[in-house]
């Protein structure tokens, strides 16, 4: 797998040192091995589906996560989203039950994130693949560094962004922000096991519109009904 390769024309330009690192590559090569001995999720044209939907220069709110499911049929390249044939996993119905909460939109009936994706909100995890039915299969393999290479493409925009970053390992990325510029949101993972110790009422979603507004952008629609 030519992990480079795949990488979208726009991002590939912002990421050029970092894609060319020992580290980088090495990623490239385990990828590749991991692809043909078992499966790997989500499908490899898939991997940087995130990138590819939300262009660098649309960027306005990232949204970071762990890892990807690890359930056959579920990771599709966006963090937290489904395809809307598959069933609604808990961690986003604990998101949509906030997001309902917060707004006041009418509870999704899908899972699907694209249009949040097309509207400027990176949808990205720490890492961005992982082994079927193995959790966190793929960590400390080389995308955490690349991950906080994208976080400081995105640090150096001079337009501000919002960064929602859910669970320990995203933030782990807070000090790669300048905070000066950037609004940062941190909360609990949104999984059953962490969403009551406060990412239940934290107002995301809110809160970036409000920034956003400050800022003089177009705040994002949320509501996907």
């Amino acid at each position: 797998m030519d992990l480079k390769a795949t990488l979208p024309q726009d991002w590939q330009k912002q990421l050029a040192p970092l894609t060319e690192t020992a580290t980088f590559n090495r990623l490239s090569a385990y990828l590749a091995a991991r692809y043909q001995e078992t499966v790997v999720l989500p499908p490899k044209d898939q991997v940087f589906s995130a990138l590819r939907l939300t262009r660098f220069e649309n960027v306005k709110v990232v949204i970071l996560g762990q890892d990807p499911y690890h359930q056959k049929g579920q990771a599709h390249g966006l963090s937290f989203s489904v395809n809307p044939s598959v069933k609604i996993p808990p961690s986003l119905r604990n998101i949509y039950q906030e997001l309902v909460a917060d707004l006041g939109c009418n509870q999704p009936e899908t899972g699907y994130l694209v249009p949040w994706a097309k509207q400027g909100v990176l949808l990205m995890n720490t890492v961005l693949t992982v082994e079927e039915g193995h959790a966190h299969a793929h960590r400390h393999r080389g995308w955490e560094a690349f991950t906080d290479g994208v976080i400081r493409a995105l640090n150096k925009k001079e337009m501000p962004i919002v960064y929602l970053l859910w669970g320990k390992p995203a933030e782990k990325k807070r000090a790669l922000i300048d905070e000066d510029k950037h609004l940062v949101l941190t909360a609990p993972h949104p999984s059953p096991l962490s969403a009551y110790r406060g990412f239940f009422g934290s107002k995301p979603f809110s809160r970036a519109n409000a920034f956003l507004v400050k800022t003089n952008q177009t705040p994002i629609d949320w509501c996907l009904t």
